[in-house]
Order: structure tokens, then C-alpha cells, then sequence
């Protein structure tokens, strides 16, 4: 990647690119992020890094999902509870069958007409699934009633409970962590794009994991740090 300054930037693409992938890597705080900079010899304040984040953070989110292979025929959904600015919302989300996060979107509710809502956002990105899992919240299957593309698509309800709907449980998690790290949500905007790169960036880094041999990971990393530093390139 040439390390080029984008327009009216003082700081050149690779320092702008390492810091946000460490804000959406890891669990840390903007001021976690600033103090790991200064010991790299990088004086950046906490509001240029929000700054960087209100910029890039839609675009990296786009670019990344177009580079993203073909996802899984079955869907995982499922919504859990965050509060933004003393508010309630629920975020929901849908992974596949090998636990890539299909997308998330952050509501105030948690009804059929939201169900509906987040239902055409998938519709509107991936082709009909052959399965949608849900756990037993009823405004799933009459969101789905309610869709007649969905109308031939098996339905599999599992109780929460009994981790049956495991695949998205488990992708909730990297959300509380940057939750309290964060030290809570303030604003509804800034917490949906924020979220949404950590979903991308969680997509990235997943065959960067333990499951494989240490060989392979390393492989993935430099192939995944590669592609992060091509995106940054393409988006600045």
C-alpha cells in the first residue's frame, strides 16, 4: 500500500488503517487505542480517532461486505439487548451456518414490524435461504407469514435455553465486550456503524483463529492484513 496522506489528513493511510483495526479487532476504548499509538511513537488525540471512525467507518463497512464469498443457505437470527444513550434498543443479527455474520441492525423494537424490517434488509443483500433458526419470539414467523418470498423457506424454532440457535449466541459475545470497554453506547447512529464494521472485521478474522494449525493461521493473518491495508487503500 503506498502510504499516502488522504485529502486534508495529517496522518498518513497506514497509521489511520492500524488504528481503526485495532479499535475493531480488539476490545478496546479509543484512549486504549490513543495510548498504543504514543508508545509507537504516534501522538494522536481520542477525538481525531472518533473523527477517523465517523469518516471511515460506513466506507469499510461497505467495501468490506463486497469482498465478503458467497455466505451459508441457512440463517441464524436472533436479537439481544443493548442500551444506547440510557435507551433501549435490540440489536439484531443473522449469522450462517459457519458463523459469518450475514448483517445487524440496531432497533428500538423488537416486534413484527422490526422482524419485518431486518427480514428485507437480508432479502435485499443474500438470496432466499433454504432455513431461517429463530429462537420462539413470535413476530419471527409472523414477519415471515408475512413475506411470500419466505413462504416455502422452513422455519426452525429451538428455545433459547437449550443453545440450540448456539452459532448467533456466540457472535453476541464480541458485542459486550466492546460494550464495556466502551464503557456503555451513547449515540444510535455511532453505535450501528461501529457495530456493523465489528461485524466485517469479526468476518475477517475468522480463520485467524485457534481452530487451525499455527501455520495456517499465520497464513490468514498476513492474507488478512493484506486485504485490510488493499481496503483502506480503496476507501480513502
Amino acid at each position: 500500500m503506498t502510504d499516502r496522506k488522504p485529502y486534508r489528513h495529517r496522518f498518513p493511510l497506514s497509521v489511520i488503517g492500524y488504528a481503526l483495526r485495532l479499535y475493531h479487532r480488539f476490545p478496546l476504548s479509543q484512549r486504549d487505542v490513543q495510548e498504543l499509538l504514543h508508545e509507537r511513537g504516534i501522538q494522536v488525540s481520542h477525538e481525531t480517532l472518533r473523527q477517523w471512525n465517523i469518516k471511515f467507518a460506513p466506507l469499510l463497512t461497505e467495501e468490506l461486505r463486497h469482498r465478503e464469498p458467497r455466505r451459508g443457505s441457512r440463517w441464524y437470527l436472533d436479537e439481544v439487548y443493548v442500551e444506547v444513550g440510557g435507551q433501549k434498543h435490540w440489536l439484531w443479527r443473522a449469522v450462517d451456518d459457519d458463523g459469518a455474520v450475514l448483517d445487524i441492525l440496531l432497533q428500538e423494537h423488537r416486534d413484527t414490524r422490526a422482524a419485518r424490517s431486518f427480514f428485507v434488509r437480508l432479502l435485499g443483500e443474500y438470496d432466499v435461504p433454504e432455513a431461517i433458526h429463530t429462537d420462539k419470539l413470535w413476530s419471527y414467523g409472523t414477519a415471515i407469514r408475512a413475506l411470500p418470498v419466505l413462504h416455502g423457506v422452513e422455519h426452525v424454532q429451538v428455545v433459547s435455553a437449550a443453545r440450540g440457535n448456539n452459532l448467533v449466541e456466540q457472535s453476541h459475545r464480541p458485542t459486550r465486550q466492546q460494550q464495556r470497554s466502551q464503557l456503555g453506547f451513547k449515540r444510535r447512529q455511532r453505535t450501528h456503524e461501529f457495530l456493523a464494521l465489528h461485524a466485517r472485521v469479526s468476518n475477517l478474522h475468522r480463520h485467524t483463529r485457534t481452530t487451525v494449525s499455527a501455520d495456517r493461521r499465520r497464513r490468514n493473518q498476513t492474507e488478512t492484513l493484506r486485504l485490510w491495508r488493499e481496503v483502506m487503500q480503496q476507501v480513502a
